[in-house]
């Protein structure tokens, strides 16, 4: 992870707006969120098992970067294609986290996701994973956004989450696995765009 927060987020797009959909976050969106003091970089991932299903990750310097100041101003003041894309995010959770460990440097072809309470097992060492970060989300402050009204209100928020990265998909769902608590949500993604601050 490139800074001590990040943004965590998985959803859902229906078909018939995914090209849309990804044409925005790609163009305008992720662009945007870029633009913001603080934000280092945002990673977006495709799910391996349905291509509908979506985690996007900003990575930033500090915690006070995702709770305060100019991104809270962005989320209550969408653009005219964000107002139009929002209501398209469905089964959102959405994450202000704090990085409390982090391991390996860049972007992998391979991305799982595992959300959980509790203390978490040893990550096993396998060939092929190349990185992993622990994130601990934060209290959400105030309350809905106007993006988040949109949608439909607040966002659930997951509590923990382990993220494990590598270019071999079978050793980070494996990794994943052996590593995920009982009552843990698992998925796995591939990179599908990336962009960091210029």
């Amino acid at each position: 992870m490139l800074g001590k927060a990040a943004v965590a987020m998985w959803w859902d797009i229906a078909a018939d707006v995914r090209a849309d959909w990804e044409e925005w976050h790609t163009v305008e969106h992720m662009p945007e969120r870029l633009g913001i003091p603080g934000f280092l970089r945002g990673s977006r991932w495709v799910g391996l098992a349905d291509e509908g299903t979506y985690f996007v990750c900003y990575e930033t310097a500090e915690v006070d970067t995702v709770m305060t100041g100019p991104y809270l101003e962005r989320l209550n003041n969408p653009t005219p294609w964000s107002q139009r894309m929002m209501p398209h995010h469905r089964n959102m959770t959405r994450s202000l986290c704090e990085v409390r460990a982090s391991y390996g440097r860049g972007l992998a072809y391979a991305m799982a996701t595992v959300r959980f309470s509790g203390a978490l097992p040893p990550l096993p060492k396998l060939r092929g994973v190349t990185g992993a970060a622990l994130l601990e989300s934060k209290p959400p402050q105030g309350g809905p956004t106007a993006e988040q009204k949109m949608r439909g209100g607040m966002d659930p928020s997951a509590y923990k989450v382990l993220l494990i990265a590598g270019h071999d998909v079978q050793a980070v769902g494996q990794a994943a696995r052996e590593a995920a608590p009982a009552g843990a949500t698992l998925g796995l993604y591939r990179l599908s765009y990336s962009l960091s601050r210029p």
